[in-house]
């Protein structure tokens, strides 16, 4: 016997393939309600960050002008005196610190008989380097070279130049002596210690 299916509708099992279509459609509406649920979720998120970029740029906005009415309303003669006044305080300091004992050791050990200091003269800048400006008397200048050889030789004294010399209405040499002096970067040497170089003839070194 054959058996045919001649209905317009030809599905033996419309159960199957109406539970077929139903769960399709109920995983696509899922699909579309989570993706609306992520569109609303970003949309809302971005609209709190622009809040918040615009209140940050508003805040920025205020402390630049805040900023410029401080700086607007700086007496900068005032602020002058201010950096020139600490400046000041800070050379006062770094002279304080300033040890006059072991400059005068040095000066002791290093001295000719023939020369005798008669004045010194520390300036320390802002950074605390110290520029050594001092006087001698000497009776050749031989005599000079020798104690500023023995000062090079210490360590302590950097780049000795003698500024001017000239002769004493007695007949001594006096010369104007400039020196960067590093405090306890070496030990003087003793009096009568090691023999100082050789002096150079003819003026004090320059």
């Amino acid at each position: 016997m054959l058996n045919t299916n001649l209905s317009t509708r030809p599905f033996y099992n419309e159960r199957a393939v109406h539970l077929g279509l139903l769960l399709v459609t109920a995983l696509v509406v899922l699909v579309t309600a989570y993706n609306v649920n992520q569109i609303v979720t970003l949309s809302a998120q971005h609209t709190v960050l622009a809040a918040a970029a615009d209140q940050a740029e508003a805040r920025a906005q205020a402390l630049r002008s805040t900023a410029a009415r401080v700086r607007g309303s700086i007496d900068q003669a005032a602020l002058a005196r201010v950096g020139a006044d600490a400046r000041e305080a800070n050379g006062l300091i770094a002279r304080r610190t300033f040890s006059w004992t072991e400059l005068f050791n040095r000066f002791e050990a290093t001295l000719p008989p023939q020369v005798r200091i008669t004045a010194v003269q520390p300036k320390v800048d802002r950074h605390g380097a110290v520029t050594l400006d001092f006087a001698v008397i000497a009776h050749s200048v031989d005599d000079v070279n020798t104690f500023m050889n023995r000062l090079e030789a210490t360590g302590a004294f950097k780049g000795l130049l003698s500024r001017d010399e000239h002769l004493t209405n007695e007949g001594l040499l006096q010369a104007n002596l400039e020196s960067e002096y590093v405090p306890g970067d070496a030990t003087a040497r003793p009096a009568g210690g090691a023999p100082a170089p050789r002096a150079e003839k003819g003026p004090a070194r320059r």
